[in-house]
C-alpha cells in the first residue's frame, strides 16, 4: 500500500515541480518520496534559515503542528517570492480510516493532531502572508488493486462530486509579500502582434499603442499574407518615430502559435504581451494588463472578453457559445477559473515564459494558436492566473483567420490532451 500511495504522490508533486526545479520537504514523515526524487530534493527536519529551493513540500506535516499560523509566518519570511508552496493535507472524511490503520499498526506515524478543513488552509495562507492558486483532491483507492486503482484514482477521483471524497488534497500557494521591492516596478514591455492579411490595421496599431515601460517595443511579425501586410510592416519600421522602438519579422511556419513564439524569441524586455493585429482588443487597454503583472495581482494575465457588452457584431453566437464551453472545461481541468481562454490579449514575464518554453514538449507544440501553450504552462507551473476584463470591439478591416468549427474541434482535441497531461494523471 505505501510504495503504491508514495509512488501516486510523487507523480502528483512532479507535475509541478519541473525537471530543473529545486524541492525542500520540511519535517519529512517517511523518507519514501527523497528516493523517488532525484538530486534536487532536499530534506529538512526544521525550518531551515534560508530557502532557495523553487518549492517547499510540506506533506502532511501541518497536521502535526502546534501553532500552523506561526509556523507559516516564519516559512514565508525566509521563501523568495517565486518559491511555491505544495501543501498535502488529509481529508477529515478519511479520519476513522487512519484511526483504524494506526490501531492495527499499518501506520508508523502517530496520529494527526489537526484536521484541516480547506477553508481553514484558505484562512492559514491568507493570515500567514500566503495565497492559494490552486487545490485538487486525489485518491480515492490509497492500496494497489490490478487494474482498478489506477482507472479509478486517474478517471473517477477528478471528476465532481467524487472529488469530495478523496483522500488527500495538494494545494499549491505563493507568498502574497513582494520582499524583493517590486522587481517588476519599472519593466518594460515586448508587445508581439501576429499579423496576416491585416495591411489596414498597421498603421493603427502604431498610433495607438499607449506608453506603458520605460523603454517598451513592439515585434510585428507577419504570416503568409496575401495582400500587403508586410510591405506596410516594412514602410511602418521605417517610418516610425515614438515611444517605443520597433523590430519586425516574417515566421517561418504557420498559425499564430508560431507566429507569437518567433516574436517571444526576438524580445528582450522583462514582460511579454500579446496584442490581436485585428484590434478587437483595444490596443487603449493594454496598461490595466500592465498594471496587474506589475503590481503583482497575478503572473499570468488573460483577457476577458465576455464581462462587459460587446459590440453587436465582434463575436457570432456560436463563437460566444464555445467560449463559454471552453472557459467552464478549462477552468476544471487546470483547476483555476477562466471566463474566457480565446482572448487573444495575454501577459507574463519573459523569465516565467523562458522557463514555460523549456519544459513544452510535457504538453506538446501542436496549438497552432499559442494562447493554450501559455495556458497549459503556466497552469502547470503554478502560476497565479489573473484576468482582466476588457471592451470587444468589432474588427473594423479584413476578415477573421479563425474558422469556428475546424479550429473548434482542434480545441477540443487540445482540451482532451491537456486534461490527460494535467488532470487525470
Amino acid at each position: 500500500m505505501r510504495k503504491y500511495f508514495y509512488e501516486k504522490l510523487y507523480r502528483y508533486i512532479s507535475l509541478y515541480c519541473l525537471a530543473d526545479n529545486t524541492i525542500l520537504e520540511i519535517n519529512a514523515r517517511v523518507d519514501r518520496l527523497q528516493k523517488l526524487f532525484s538530486s534536487n530534493y532536499r530534506e529538512s527536519s526544521t525550518l531551515p534559515e534560508s530557502i532557495e529551493e523553487d518549492y517547499v513540500l510540506l506533506n502532511g506535516s501541518l497536521h502535526y503542528e502546534t501553532d500552523i499560523q506561526d509556523f507559516l509566518e516564519k516559512l514565508r519570511e525566509k521563501v523568495k517570492p517565486k518559491t511555491r508552496l505544495i501543501l498535502i493535507y488529509y481529508s477529515s472524511l478519511w479520519k476513522p480510516f487512519f484511526s483504524l490503520a494506526t490501531f492495527l499498526h499499518l501506520r508508523k506515524t502517530t496520529p494527526e493532531q489537526n484536521w484541516i478543513a480547506h477553508e481553514d488552509i484558505n484562512n492559514f495562507l491568507l493570515l500567514s502572508g500566503f495565497e492559494l492558486v490552486r487545490k485538487e483532491g486525489k485518491i480515492l483507492i490509497p492500496y494497489y488493486i490490478p487494474l482498478i486503482s489506477n482507472f479509478i484514482n486517474r478517471y473517477i477521483a477528478p471528476l465532481p462530486i467524487f472529488n469530495f471524497f478523496t483522500m488527500i488534497n495538494i494545494a499549491i500557494a505563493k507568498s502574497t509579500v513582494d520582499n524583493e521591492n517590486k522587481p517588476l516596478k519599472k519593466a518594460s514591455v515586448s508587445i508581439v502582434v501576429a499579423a496576416r492579411n491585416e495591411e489596414g490595421n498597421i498603421d493603427n496599431i502604431l498610433k495607438r499603442i499607449p506608453k506603458m515601460g520605460p523603454s517598451d517595443e513592439l515585434i510585428l511579425i507577419e504570416g503568409n499574407s496575401t495582400d500587403n501586410t508586410w510591405a506596410k510592416i516594412q514602410e511602418a519600421a521605417k517610418n516610425h518615430k515614438g515611444s517605443f522602438s520597433i523590430k519586425i519579422g516574417q515566421q517561418e511556419g504557420k498559425g499564430k502559435g508560431d507566429a507569437v513564439r518567433k516574436g517571444f524569441s526576438m524580445a528582450t524586455k522583462e514582460i511579454l504581451m500579446i496584442l490581436d493585429a485585428d484590434l478587437t482588443v483595444p490596443p487603449e487597454d493594454l496598461p490595466k494588463f500592465y498594471r496587474a503583472i506589475v503590481d503583482g495581482k497575478g503572473e499570468y494575465i488573460n483577457g476577458s472578453r465576455l464581462v462587459y457588452p460587446m459590440e453587436e457584431k465582434a463575436m457570432r453566437f456560436f463563437n460566444m457559445i464555445g467560449n463559454k464551453f471552453f472557459a467552464l472545461a478549462f477552468s476544471f481541468v487546470l483547476g483555476q477559473r477562466f471566463k474566457d481562454t480565446l482572448c487573444g490579449t495575454k501577459v507574463l514575464t519573459r523569465e516565467n515564459y523562458l522557463q514555460l518554453a523549456k519544459n513544452r514538449t510535457y504538453f506538446g507544440e501542436f496549438d497552432p494558436f499559442g494562447d493554450f501553450d501559455l495556458i497549459f504552462g503556466s497552469a502547470r507551473m503554478g502560476l497565479k492566473i489573473v484576468e482582466v476584463p476588457i471592451s470587444y470591439r468589432e474588427r473594423t478591416y479584413g476578415e477573421t483567420n479563425i474558422s469556428r468549427w475546424r479550429h473548434g474541434v482542434i480545441l477540443l482535441t487540445m482540451l482532451i490532451f491537456a486534461a490527460r497531461k494535467i488532470k487525470f494523471i
